[in-house]
């Protein structure tokens, strides 16, 4: 069953789905239509649930990927208006040169653990970083389990080269770790529970670490043209975390059923992925920059943008929000 649950989260699906069309005006350049990238699990199913879009006067166009990477391909590519995605691959994504911008930033609730962590099968002898030395390691480049395997390696004074690290999508690194064919999967929730319910174990896990902020994230040519719907948008989406977080259960069994996990994995998914509305501010650009410097000492990036250049704050408490 978990594996089939995999196989689920893990299709790239383009399921457009238009919700609450309304009749109402919109100043100029505006349209009636909010295209919004969805990684499967995430907004698309609080918004759902919460039923905070019923009588939005706009359709909202859904597109569904496994992972932030594809989902930011697609917002930088211009395929889609607004996605959210963790802070990692959200700044991999603007230092390779994407035209996005941070528009809305949501901070772990809590430091639940193996909400994000390097997993290895549970008769293996890696007990620590330092045992991960000559490993081969899978993850998905510029995630979010990339960027804790970096710190991990960083704070055990391991040079990268160090390990063997393989970059694979989700599903393709779950086949791998089933197989035996890597040594350790970087991975997130919903897989960390998968996994771990599957008897696997955490042997680097975010509560030693932090977790990593979650970023609304526009294609920078939406911005203006959209701006009452983005503002609009990310007041519902602060309405349905807020109701998420109110109504656990409920939104469980949505998530199982839009995910195709079991509940009990839907509600732990939940638990280690709730999160508060944050402003952007000077502590989250340095949180960025430390991201960036520590991709570019990987020689994954030149982290040359500035990181502040990659944050649009107007969308804030006293910023220039269009109204309806």
């Amino acid at each position: 069953m978990a594996k089939k649950t995999v196989a689920i989260l893990s299709a790239t699906l383009i399921a457009v789905a238009g919700i609450g069309l309304a009749a109402a005006n919109f100043r100029g350049g505006d349209d009636k239509v909010l295209r919004v990238a969805n990684q499967k699990g995430q907004v698309k199913a609080m918004m759902i649930a919460s039923g905070v879009l019923k009588d939005a006067p706009y359709t909202v166009e859904w597109s569904e990927f496994p992972a932030a990477q594809p989902l930011l391909e697609a917002v930088g590519g211009g395929a889609a208006d607004l996605g959210l995605a963790a802070d990692a691959p959200f700044i991999f994504a603007y230092q390779s040169g994407s035209p996005v911008k941070a528009i809305a930033v949501q901070a772990p609730a809590n430091q639940a653990a193996e909400a994000l962590a390097v997993l290895v099968k549970n008769g293996s002898s890696v007990k620590s970083a330092q045992d991960l030395v000559g490993k081969s390691i899978a993850t998905t480049r510029g995630s979010i389990g990339h960027h804790l395997l970096l710190q991990a390696l960083e704070r055990a004074d391991i040079p990268v080269d160090k390990v063997h690290v393989t970059f694979l999508p989700p599903g393709d690194a779950k086949a791998a770790f089933d197989s035996g064919s890597i040594d350790a999967w970087a991975t997130w929730t919903p897989y960390t529970n998968v996994a771990i319910k599957e008897g696997a174990r955490a042997v680097i896990d975010a509560k030693d670490y932090g977790l990593p902020l979650y970023i609304d994230i526009a294609h920078a040519d939406s911005i203006d043209p959209k701006r009452a719907l983005l503002a609009d948008f990310l007041q519902r989406e602060a309405k349905a975390v807020a109701w998420a977080r109110a109504h656990p259960d409920q939104f469980a069994q949505v998530l199982a059923k839009e995910t195709g996990l079991p509940l009990d994995i839907a509600r732990a998914s939940f638990d280690r992925n709730n999160r508060v509305s944050q402003p952007i501010d000077g502590k989250i650009i340095a949180h960025e920059q430390a991201i960036t410097a520590r991709f570019r000492k990987a020689g994954l990036t030149d982290g040359k943008r500035a990181v502040a250049e990659a944050f649009d704050v107007s969308f804030g408490k006293g910023g220039k929000n269009n109204k309806f």
